[in-house]
C-alpha cells in the first residue's frame, strides 16, 4: 500500500517536471518570436531560439547522465 502511493507521487513529480520543461520551452519561443518581432531582425529570434534550445539540451542531458 505505501509503496504504490510512493510510486505514484514519483511518478507525479516527473509528470511534473516533464510539464514544466515544456510549459518554458513553448515561453521561451514565444518570447523569441516577440523579440524578432520588436528588433525587425529574424536573426535576433533564431539566435535566442537556437540558445534556448541549446541550453534545455544540455540541462536534458546532464541530468541523465547524474542519474
Amino acid at each position: 500500500m505505501a509503496t504504490d502511493r510512493t510510486d505514484r507521487n514519483k511518478l507525479r513529480r516527473a509528470n511534473l517536471r516533464t510539464a514544466l520543461v515544456l510549459a518554458s520551452v513553448a515561453v521561451v519561443f514565444f518570447v523569441g518570436i516577440l523579440a524578432a518581432r520588436f528588433v525587425g531582425d529574424g536573426q535576433s529570434g533564431i539566435t535566442v531560439l537556437g540558445g534556448a534550445v541549446l541550453l534545455f539540451l544540455i540541462v536534458a542531458i546532464g541530468r541523465n547522465l547524474r542519474k
